[in-house]
């Protein structure tokens, strides 16, 4: 656990040091949240509440897929990268470091939907479903840290940032984050439950309002889940082997 922390202390630093990186994370789902939620859902206690809950996701599946699919992929370009490969501790601390710095910017990315939530819309959660809520944050990181992850190390650095753009915004708008529970467009209520945005933002609905769960999404979510983290670990392995061979 200690070179763990070391790790994502690291992974920080160097994510800090480019301040716009972070800012950028925060951005979009604050405008966002801005633009689609607070003229039209902000007055609404039920409706603003699961509009928040999906900006939440929506900063998620942003902080982990840009932040894992780029910053994994440039990462390796980097002669320091090989470097690291050779020590001892092995792969384990630096990728559990990795993902604890990732968790960290999650949380740092949904704080100003959080904040725009609370003072500019009649959204309410009790304290209980808050708790619920920020557990939640976690559990639905983990699908779209795997799709990171398995861009980054699959993929250049100038690929993954396109495809790192090409494949979010229909995550988002195909999983039903732009829109309310029952709003979506016709196509999109077809195709959201096979789409793992669609059961992050279900597990999300749950834990802050009285939602009940689609069983189609959460199953296709625990698809999607063991999908990604085999592509994840086909691509760590044919990464590592290319560098050794």
């Amino acid at each position: 656990m200690r070179l763990a922390l070391l790790h994502a202390r690291y992974q920080l630093l160097e994510i800090l040091r480019v301040p716009i990186a972070v800012v950028g994370s925060m951005f979009f789902p604050a405008a966002a949240m801005l633009f689609f939620v607070v003229p039209f859902a902000g007055d609404d206690p039920v409706g603003a509440t699961y509009a928040t809950a999906a900006m939440v996701t929506f900063a998620v599946l942003s902080a982990n897929v840009f932040q894992y699919g780029i910053g994994v992929a440039e990462d390796r370009d980097q002669p320091w990268n090989p470097y690291t490969r050779t020590l001892p501790a092995g792969p384990g601390p630096r990728l559990a470091g990795r993902i604890l710095a990732g968790l960290a910017l999650t949380y740092l990315a949904m704080l100003p939907v959080v904040v725009i939530a609370a003072v500019a819309t009649a959204a309410r959660v009790s304290p209980v479903q808050f708790l619920l809520g920020a557990v939640g944050v976690a559990a639905v990181s983990v699908p779209f840290t795997l799709l990171g992850l398995a861009i980054g190390y699959s993929l250049p650095s100038k690929a993954a940032i396109v495809v790192a753009q090409v494949i979010f915004f229909p995550l988002a708008f195909g999983g039903g984050l732009l829109s309310g529970p029952d709003d979506a467009p016709g196509f999109v209520k077809v195709i959201a439950p096979y789409l793992p945005s669609r059961g992050a933002v279900e597990l999300m609905w749950a834990a802050v309002t009285d939602w009940r769960p689609d069983p189609v999404a959460l199953g296709m979510l625990g698809v999607w889940i063991v999908a990604l983290a085999g592509l994840a670990g086909w691509a760590y392995r044919r990464d590592e082997g290319r560098r050794f061979s």
